[in-house]
């Protein structure tokens, strides 16, 4: 199992993605015994927060501090395989653009008991004040997506 918290911003960039553990649970399933779709959309978002929180930064100070929010555009995901309750799963998220005010994250949801891809994704993203109004990314934020963004020779 993988520990939260476990990779630092150096092995983040070197890897190209942070991982976040997820293990299934009951209420997350649904009368097939597999885990509803709309589940994976709150993995994502688990994986984001990892990914940032492994990147040294904290969502939740992005906020408060620099008044920086991201809100989500739009959602993709392909399902590939069900999981299905007491799963242990991972969230590989990574960067695949950062502009201006547009950030887009990639991910992939496997188990690796078997390294069974069961869904990939992504998000996009508008960064906005607390106005609603699209601004651009603080400089700080830019500079470290831009040192991480997903390269095509990466696994994520």
């Amino acid at each position: 199992m993988i520990n939260f918290g476990s990779s630092t911003f150096e092995e983040v960039a070197a890897k190209g993605y942070a991982e976040a553990p997820i293990r299934v649970r009951y209420a997350e399933t649904d009368q097939m015994g597999v885990v509803y779709h709309a589940n994976y959309l709150v993995w994502f978002e688990v994986g984001r927060v990892e990914f940032i929180r492994q990147l040294g930064m904290n969502y939740r100070d992005m906020e408060r501090e620099d008044g920086t929010l991201i809100a989500v555009a739009e959602v993709t995901a392909r399902y590939k395989a069900p999981a299905r309750y007491d799963d242990e799963l991972i969230v590989r998220t990574s960067l695949a653009a950062v502009r201006d005010s547009i950030v887009r994250f990639r991910y992939v949801v496997l188990r690796p008991a078997d390294q069974t891809v069961l869904c990939e994704g992504e998000t996009v993203h508008f960064v906005v004040g607390r106005d609603m109004k699209r601004r651009s990314l603080p400089a700080r934020y830019a500079e470290c997506f831009r040192a991480v963004i997903h390269r095509p020779d990466q696994q994520a």
